[in-house]
C-alpha cells in the first residue's frame, strides 16, 4: 500500500463541523448538508486563513473526522466531521462561525488514492484500517482523520488520507 511518512508541526483546523452518522460507502448525506450550510461569508473566512497559513498540510478545502463512537472500526453511532482548512493563524483570528480543532504537533501517515470517487478514497480507508495498520510499524495517536479529494468532470479523483500515528 503507497504512503508516506510526514513530521507536521503543530497547528488548527477552522471551519464547520457537525456530529453525523458513521457512513462507509457512497456519500453521506449528512457531511452534504453540512458543505450546503457554509455560508458565503464562512467560505470567505476558511480560505482567508488558508492564505495565511503556512502549515505543510495541503492548501485544500480538508474533511476532518474524529471523535467517532466505534473508532472508525465499525458502520455504525455517530462522529464529529468538520469541512475547513488548515492553518497556523492563531485561533483569536479566526473568524466568528467557524469552529476550531487543535492538531499538535507529530507524526502523519499519508495515503495518495486515485480513480472512481468516492469508492476509490473509501476503498483505501478500509485498507488503511484493515491492513496497514496491522503490519505497519505505525499505531494510531488519536482517532483523528482528513482527506481531502480533487474531483475530474470523469468521475475520478485523485485524493489523500492522513491520519495521525506513533511508532508501534
Amino acid at each position: 500500500m503507497e504512503y508516506r511518512i510526514a513530521e507536521i508541526p503543530g497547528f488548527r483546523f477552522a471551519g464547520v463541523s457537525a456530529r453525523v452518522p458513521m457512513q462507509f460507502e457512497g456519500e453521506n448525506p449528512a457531511i452534504a448538508d453540512l458543505v450546503q450550510s457554509i455560508t458565503p461569508g464562512q467560505r470567505h473566512e476558511m480560505h482567508r486563513l488558508m492564505e495565511l497559513s503556512d502549515a505543510p498540510l495541503p492548501r485544500e478545502v480538508l474533511n476532518v473526522s474524529w471523535d467517532s463512537d466505534t473508532d472508525f472500526q465499525r458502520e455504525e453511532g455517530m462522529l464529529t466531521h468538520l469541512v475547513g482548512v488548515a492553518t497556523t493563524a492563531p485561533a483569536s483570528e479566526v473568524g466568528e462561525g467557524l469552529a476550531t480543532l487543535e492538531a499538535a504537533a507529530g507524526t502523519w501517515a499519508i495515503f495518495p488514492s486515485d480513480g472512481p470517487f468516492p469508492e476509490d478514497m473509501q476503498q483505501t480507508t478500509a485498507r488503511i484500517y484493515a491492513e496497514w495498520l496491522g503490519s505497519a510499524p505505525y499505531a494510531l495517536d488519536g482517532f483523528r482523520m482528513v482527506s481531502f479529494s480533487r474531483v475530474r468532470d470523469d468521475g475520478t479523483a485523485y485524493s489523500e488520507i492522513w491520519i495521525p500515528v506513533r511508532r508501534a
